[in-house]
């Protein structure tokens, strides 16, 4: 089986030309090819030799793989289903919105989180993502080069699996990858406090907590990671870094109708959080199967973003997007997974 080029580092790309005997020179170049020209095949890196481009094809291909389905919203929202080579599925969503275009990425198959309002949790863990599969999500879409962001705000906890996400982040923002500033990208985490403090010390982009209650035996109960690793915990470690320079910091915060949208809510949340530069994304829920939650409705969540505001903590209600295309998380790839069963078993 041959290896992927792509999600290699320039690192990982000199070893590699080093052990076929290849001129140093030639990693720059494959990672150029890969990932300033977007190639899908080595026969179409022309300034390698043809005798290298064939030695390198002799142990390694591109990686790339396009997605197996693509559903459309009436509001221009595409969201994309990979399988990985397990045959497993896993999703990412393309969002238009004016001039930004903001594609939201997977890191794991699955979540071992299990968070209640979830349904990728609702899965189960089947494993994580390497970088080549995190990349491909970026690197295999027909938008990739109209993208202004990407978020790691899809299926799996993006710090539950560090190294490879680091090292897609790596990719995205050197100079021999994408270089894209980290000001384009957003990695969001439930709250792994040793991932947390290594995410801090090791890159420079955006950073979004999800929070969803201020008071921790609810939050446990939405949110079973609150055991683990306490949101007071985290707002102390996030407390002692500086953000009043390029990284923003953002809590994600979804407003569950009758649950944690009244004002003693946003009471809490501004004492959690005084002091800290940062904002609150709210958001409105997307009912899954299964689970006793609503969202809440927009007089709720306006007054609730107005309380916040008024208090010093800027907020945000994030837009409802893809609702008519299975918009929650999780959705698309479960619904496949089920069909694929069903389809097995008729074969049977």
């Amino acid at each position: 089986m041959k290896t992927a080029l792509l999600g290699k580092t320039l690192d990982e790309l000199n070893d590699a030309v080093k052990e076929l005997g290849m001129p140093a020179f030639s990693a720059r170049q494959i990672a150029q090819w890969l990932y300033g020209k977007k190639v899908s095949s080595i026969d179409e890196m022309t300034n390698l030799s043809l005798r290298n481009r064939e030695l390198l094809k002799e142990h390694y291909e591109v990686g790339a793989a396009l997605p197996v389905h693509a559903m459309r919203s009436a509001d221009g929202t595409v969201k994309y289903l990979f399988r990985t080579p397990e045959g497993n599925f896993v999703e990412s969503v393309y969002i238009p919105d004016g001039e930004r275009a903001t594609l939201c990425v997977s890191s794991q198959v699955g979540c071992k989180m299990n968070c209640k309002f979830c349904m990728t949790g609702k899965q189960g863990y089947a494993g994580s993502l390497t970088v080549t599969q995190i990349l491909n999500q970026i690197y295999s879409i027909p938008e990739r080069d109209s993208l202004t962001n990407v978020v790691f705000m899809g299926m799996g906890e993006p710090f539950d699996n560090l190294d490879a996400v680091l090292r897609a982040l790596e990719i995205l923002t050197s100079d021999y990858g994408y270089a894209w500033s980290p000001k384009r990208i957003t990695v969001s985490t439930v709250g792994l406090r040793r991932g947390l403090e290594r995410f801090l010390a090791e890159s420079d982009c955006h950073l979004a907590v999800s929070l969803h209650s201020p008071f921790p035996s609810q939050r446990a109960e939405l949110m079973p990671a609150e055991r683990a690793f306490p949101i007071t915990e985290i707002v102390n470690v996030l407390r002692n870094y500086d953000f009043s320079k390029q990284r923003r910091l953002s809590f994600e915060y979804i407003l569950f109708g009758g649950v944690n949208d009244s004002l003693v809510y946003a009471k809490e949340l501004v004492k959690l959080l005084r002091g800290l530069d940062c904002r609150i994304n709210l958001i409105r829920f997307h009912a899954i199967p299964g689970v006793d939650l609503q969202g809440a409705d927009m007089e709720t969540m306006t007054a609730f973003r107005d309380y916040l505001t008024k208090h010093g903590i800027f907020a945000t209600i994030r837009a409802s997007r893809g609702e008519d295309i299975f918009a929650a998380c999780g959705m698309l790839s479960t619904a496949e997974q089920q069909a694929e069963k069903e389809r097995n078993l008729v074969k049977q």
